[in-house]
């Protein structure tokens, strides 16, 4: 995979009509804890680029996406693992999680305002509502995650059993697990915003 493709990105100029909620950088998560600096969201280049074909799709058929969470540092994984301690909600920091490497994404969906819609569970359930087979939900919110499967699939991204809302890119081994932490990739960013453009040669 060619190195721009791994490279962490700021997902907003990707996605500039998406909603942006990102739960970590705030207290209100599963830990009880702000365990982000900053309230922004980085993914691999590739997978930001897949995403933007998704976010397109579903603009076509009146939906936005409101992101939770993507790209995570693999000491927010250990943090998150020393609390629950459970595969099937948090990955084993021992052999990383696919949010480490940037290719795995937290979201749900909205309408054209804004407004979130009914899902199954709230984000960071750990109950069986979150699960993908969960039948027991309004016919609303079940017809809602099924929009969310198969936009995601078709662009493909793969969702993972016990959380409706998580979904990792195809080829997610292909990334490295990283460790840079969210505050130093956002300081990044703005630095190569305000660099001026190098001026091309007069041919």
């Amino acid at each position: 995979m060619p190195p721009a493709s791994l490279e962490l990105v700021d997902v907003r100029p990707y996605l500039p009509r998406a909603v942006y909620e990102i739960r970590y950088a705030t207290a209100d998560n599963f830990t009880g804890k702000r365990l982000y600096p900053v309230a922004r969201c980085f993914l691999a280049r590739a997978v930001a680029e897949r995403l933007r074909k998704v976010h397109d799709d579903l603009l076509k058929r009146g939906y936005r996406m409101k992101i939770y969470d993507g790209y995570r540092p693999h000491g927010v994984t250990k943090r998150m693992w020393a609390l629950i301690g459970d595969e099937r909600y948090v990955a084993d920091p021992k052999k990383g999680s696919r949010h480490n490497r940037g290719a795995a994404i937290d979201l749900t969906l909205c309408d054209l305002r804004g407004r979130e819609l009914p899902m199954p569970s709230a984000f960071d359930d750990f109950s069986e509502r979150a699960h993908r087979d969960y039948t027991n939900a309004s016919p609303e919110a079940i017809h809602h995650r099924r929009i969310l499967e198969e936009a995601m699939a078709a662009r493909g991204f793969s969702g993972l059993a016990t959380e409706w809302w998580h979904f990792d890119a195809r080829g997610w081994e292909h990334y490295p697990i990283r460790d840079v932490g969210l505050g130093m990739l956002a300081r990044r960013t703005r630095i190569s915003r305000l660099r001026p453009s190098p001026r091309r040669p007069v041919r």
